[in-house]
């Protein structure tokens, strides 16, 4: 039976199609026959993968008390408690990226970057929305010229995807998942601190997911616009294709256009940080995919809040994917090894999509959660209950004098 309660559907909507851009990606050719991007590269390239990462700041703050948060003011314990459950959240969920990492796929598979980062939201987890905003804008700058200036002094990134089999070098892994990797902390941190400041506000109020929506698409807009502006200054195209080595006359922007594979080239030109790629992490690109998941976010709130109650319940169990996304992503992965159907061709995408959504609008139908979700939500919900107060026993006997509790 179908089980709404008081979830806010529209972010289920939103984290389906966070998944569907990502399996698109995966699986669909980047470049049409006359080389131009391809509409689901274009529309969902870096844009798909940044949305997954907003939403997991959201899920952060809707399990740390929403718009009040849990562990301001709370005492040693309480945060002790929190850490603990949500941090042994973000190892389950990084063993099961590195397990996915070590398979045959030829996916950058973001789960394990996904804990990481998860488990680095959790200090912030006390601030309110205000100042995590004002953090997460400087940081949008901050942490691709810190980048710029630490990849120098690291080794290179070794493998496509963190997996078990770096476990034996955790130095490497530390650098890629940190800075040189597909998906680097040092530069994602934006995403989960914007994505915790959206948990923080009232979302099923109408004027706050058309305001999220105005803004996210005034940021991306207004990134895409800065830099364009500022690449095309004399001189700029010219550096960055001979950094390239492109032969004379390609258009760099181009060619850059269906990604850069987590970072800018590790020692190039400062003017890298003016561009905006998918996976290239410079601020302009992290300002302008963070604006698409607001606009995404805020429409999908706004739709799913517009519907009335029959149509609430056909859209959560439509996108019933988007409340197991861990547990699909996981199973797409999988279904890409070349032992296991349907075979590794742009044609497979319908089965991927059949399969993710067939799977997840059973699961809600019937009103049960993902198996992954389920393992890796266990240890924060057992001890979530040492913070709450016991239950009075109405069977001990009263003690004159003692306090009557409030209603």
């Amino acid at each position: 039976m179908v089980r709404i309660g008081g979830r806010l559907v529209g972010l289920d909507v939103a984290r389906c199609l966070a998944l569907l851009g990502m399996m698109g990606t995966h699986v669909l050719d980047a470049r049409t026959p006359t080389g131009g991007l391809t509409l689901v590269h274009l529309v969902a390239g870096g844009r798909a993968s940044a949305l997954f990462a907003v939403l997991a700041g959201v899920s952060l703050a809707l399990m740390t008390g929403r718009a009040t948060p849990v562990l301001r003011g709370a005492d040693r314990r309480t945060w002790a408690v929190y850490a603990a459950g949500l941090g042994i959240r973000a190892l389950l969920i990084a063993m099961i990226g590195l397990v996915l990492g070590a398979l045959d796929t030829g996916i950058a598979v973001i789960l394990t970057y996904y804990g990481v980062l998860f488990c680095c939201g959790i200090p912030f987890l006390a601030l309110r929305a205000r100042t995590l905003a004002i953090v997460a804008a400087a940081w949008v700058v901050a942490g691709p010229v810190l980048s710029q200036v630490l990849r120098p002094e690291l080794p290179e990134r070794g493998v496509e995807s963190p997996s078990v089999l770096q476990l034996t070098d955790p130095l490497q892994m530390l650098s890629e998942l940190f800075v040189t990797g597909y998906y680097p902390v040092i530069a994602w941190m934006p995403y989960l601190l914007i994505g915790i400041a959206l948990g923080r506000l009232e979302l099923r109020s109408p004027q706050v997911s058309a305001m999220i929506a105005i803004l996210g698409a005034a940021v991306a807009t207004s990134a895409l616009v800065l830099s364009t502006w500022l690449t095309g200054r004399a001189g700029v195209a010219g550096t960055l294709a001979d950094e390239l080595g492109l032969p004379a006359g390609t258009d760099v922007f181009r060619a850059i256009e269906s990604g850069m594979y987590g970072n800018t080239p590790t020692g190039g030109s400062w003017d890298w940080l003016l561009v905006v790629a998918p996976h290239s992490s410079t601020p302009f690109d992290v300002a302008q995919t963070l604006g698409s998941a607001l606009l995404v976010i805020g429409l999908c709130l706004l739709v799913a809040g517009a519907l009335p109650p029959t149509g609430v319940v056909a859209t959560a169990v439509f996108f019933g994917a988007g409340r197991m996304t861990l547990t699909l992503y996981t199973l797409h992965v999988v279904m890409r090894i070349p032992q296991v159907p349907p075979a590794d061709t742009p044609g497979s995408f319908g089965w991927h999509v059949l399969v993710v959504f067939g799977i997840g609008a059973v699961w809600v139908a019937l009103g049960w959660r993902g198996p992954l979700e389920r393992l890796v939500g266990w240890p924060f919900e057992q001890l979530r209950r040492l913070t709450r107060p016991n239950p009075p026993n109405p069977s001990a006997p009263s003690v004159p004098g003692s306090p009557t509790p409030a209603g």
